[in-house]
């Protein structure tokens, strides 16, 4: 341990100096501020930072520690680091003669290599029975794209605590390799049947324990060895291991409003075509650890896009919000502002907001709703998740000038041609194994016609739009004028019928 604290970089010494502060750990001189008054007469602790300290005071630091728990605890925290620094290097290594495969693998590997990645897999307070993988040579690591899925099952422990209690893991072909029961070792409070499909009857006789599985998943995980899940932390919470080569599916999809993490339901629904579980049914581990595989493939091999949009229904998008009414606006007024048939339903108002109250605008169809929103006067923008809005002014009947938004329940479909776009060069890069050599003259000639029939495209598809929406508003006229027509008519039957009664 001695010549590897020497070997050390600055900055790996000082995360492992302010790991054993946050775990208040004691050498044979005491703790950290101990050794500082002992080893530096001059400054003492008053120089506490561990950043602001030399390379030999930190070393000198954690040679203190001799106890065999502490030098497990040092062992382990220094090679997370030395996993994630691997991986971390190993995105900046590509070689040009690599495979698609390989590139693939390589795109596996930067899914997550985000913050919020980092913030969520950063274990820096693991006991003894934390596990941590070793990743093995650099240069397996950087070539390898064995790919495994996982997903576990735990329950409530009477002490509070959380135990694993059922774990799946899959292979890239979706091969089921572990689906195993797992004996808490704990007296359990509740099993959480209704969600793990495992009750107390399911686990007599079950002697697999944690470390059992540990032992066979760092196995499995060596060389480089990529694991996906969906909230893959809780996982590896649960199975208390830690690995660096991961994908998060929570992380790596989002929703379009960027502040949610989707559920495996809903991705399974909008990426894959399925509906993974009804509503209600426990939870199954195959099948959860198989549609994380898929989703990761699915980035990976076909390039789908990482966004996902809710699907909406009818009976929303036929609704418009009208928010920020100033009080003063009575909803009936409302009727002057946005043009078309529609009731309205007030919000009720859930905390004070400066005098103004929101309402929702029911359409008989989402059509009409959005020829209302097409045709209201205002300035479009977009609201804090990406959903269509309108900043309209007006003058109310009291001769004010006041101002209002109107706002669509959801985002605007993207144009089919710009998804194709992506689907084109995704399939361009994945054919060809020359993705990063000199294009040729003819390749650059091809681009540019293409490009200029894009230009050409780009043109019709604002016309047509423009077009469209003429006859959106034509549309909506005649719809108005009908209903002028109707109610005339209505007027014209009962004055008839008022004549015959004199």
């Amino acid at each position: 341990m001695d010549q590897k604290l020497d070997s050390l970089e600055k900055k790996v010494l000082v995360e492992l100096v302010k790991l054993v502060q946050k775990r208040g750990m004691q050498g044979t001189v005491g703790g950290w501020k101990d050794f500082l008054n002992l080893y530096d007469k001059k400054f003492g602790s008053s120089l506490s930072d561990p950043a602001r300290r030399s390379n030999d005071v930190l070393s000198s630091f954690l040679k203190t520690f001799g106890k065999e728990e502490d030098l497990k605890f040092l062992a382990k925290a220094l090679q997370c680091h030395l996993n994630r620094d691997l991986v971390e290097k190993s995105k900046k290594i590509i070689s040009v003669d690599e495979s698609p495969e390989q590139c693939r693998g390589w795109s596996a590997q930067l899914l997550n290599t985000h913050n919020t990645h980092y913030v969520i897999y950063s274990h820096h307070t693991k006991r003894l029975e934390w596990v941590v993988t070793n990743l093995g040579k650099k240069s397996k690591v950087m070539r390898s794209n064995t790919m495994y899925a996982v997903d576990c099952e735990m329950v409530l422990c009477e002490d509070g605590s959380e135990a694993l209690v059922k774990v799946c893991v899959v292979d890239r072909k979706l091969e089921v390799i572990i689906n195993e029961l797992v004996n808490p070792q704990k007296a359990v409070a509740d099993y959480r049947s209704e969600i793990t499909g495992v009750s107390a009857d399911d686990l007599v006789g079950v002697t697999r324990s944690l470390a059992d599985i540990q032992k066979r998943m760092k196995k499995l995980l060596s060389h480089g060895a990529i694991l996906v899940g969906h909230s893959l932390n809780n996982d590896l919470q649960a199975l208390k291991l830690d690995h660096a080569r991961v994908i998060d599916t929570s992380l790596v999809f989002k929703h379009s409003d960027g502040l949610r993490r989707p559920s495996l339901n809903n991705l399974c629904k909008a990426i894959l075509g399925y509906e993974i579980r009804k509503q209600g049914s426990p939870h199954n581990c195959v099948d959860d650890a198989c549609a994380a595989m898929k989703l990761a493939l699915a980035v990976i091999e076909r390039g789908v896009d990482c966004v996902v949009r809710e699907d909406v229904p009818e009976t929303e998008r036929a609704k418009l919000l009208l928010h920020r009414i100033p009080t003063s606006v009575p909803s009936e007024e409302l009727h002057r502002v946005v043009p078309g048939d529609f009731t309205i339903e007030v919000k009720p108002s859930k905390k004070a907001e400066g005098g103004n109250y929101c309402v929702i605008a029911i359409f008989n169809n989402p059509q009409e709703a959005d020829q209302a929103f097409e045709i209201v006067n205002g300035n479009q923008e977009t609201d804090s998740c990406g959903r269509p809005q309108k900043l309209v002014e007006f003058q109310s009947n009291a001769g004010i000038t006041t101002s209002l938004y109107v706002r669509k329940m959801a985002l605007d479909e993207p144009l089919d041609q710009v998804s194709m776009k992506k689907k084109r060069v995704f399939q361009g890069e994945e054919n060809s194994g020359e993705s990063k050599k000199l294009k040729t003259e003819q390749e650059i000639k091809e681009e540019i016609m293409v490009d200029s029939n894009q230009s050409n495209c780009d043109d019709h598809l604002k016309e047509i739009e423009r077009l469209r929406q003429e006859v959106r508003e034509k549309d909506f006229q005649i719809s108005k004028q009908d209903k002028i027509i109707s109610e005339l008519r209505k007027k014209v039957k009962n004055t008839k019928k008022d004549k015959k009664k004199t």
